[in-house]
């Protein structure tokens, strides 16, 4: 499939997919949907680890102890990242951005915790939304 470059504004009356193809079986696997409402794809992250910048929403899950999860920088201004936790097993998830505006960490202990950040090319990440996270 060739890449196609456009001058002026692209319409659809039926919305747009992100897509990814396997190089191996060409199977295409859409990652975000744009139309009435967007969509994004979703990465499960339980325990420490680190938030994707390729998916829209992080979901958290923790276990018993304190999970150590990382946030890098984003990859152009306006990229929107949402994080929520949706199972609470005990432990605190804090979320340790590169670059984070708003403060240094979040921290999440309770299912239904979400944050919601803009990345901005100048100062980083930008809360824009949060209930229940504890920002520091």
């Amino acid at each position: 499939m060739a890449n196609t470059t456009f001058s002026g504004p692209v319409r659809s009356e039926n919305g747009f997919e992100q897509v990814t193809k396997n190089a191996t079986t060409g199977a295409f696997t859409t990652s975000a949907t744009y139309g009435a409402s967007i969509t994004g794809g979703v990465q499960t992250l339980s325990g420490a680890g680190a938030v994707d910048l390729t998916n829209l929403v992080t979901e958290l899950t923790t276990a018993g102890g304190a999970a150590a999860v990382t946030l890098a920088d984003g990859t152009t201004s306006g990229q929107i990242k949402i994080i929520h936790m949706v199972v609470d097993g005990g432990g605190t998830a804090t979320v340790t951005p590169t670059t984070f505006a708003s403060g240094t960490t979040l921290a999440f202990d309770a299912v239904a915790e979400a944050a919601t950040l803009v990345w901005n090319s100048t100062v980083g990440w930008v809360l824009t939304a949060d209930r229940g996270v504890t920002i520091a």
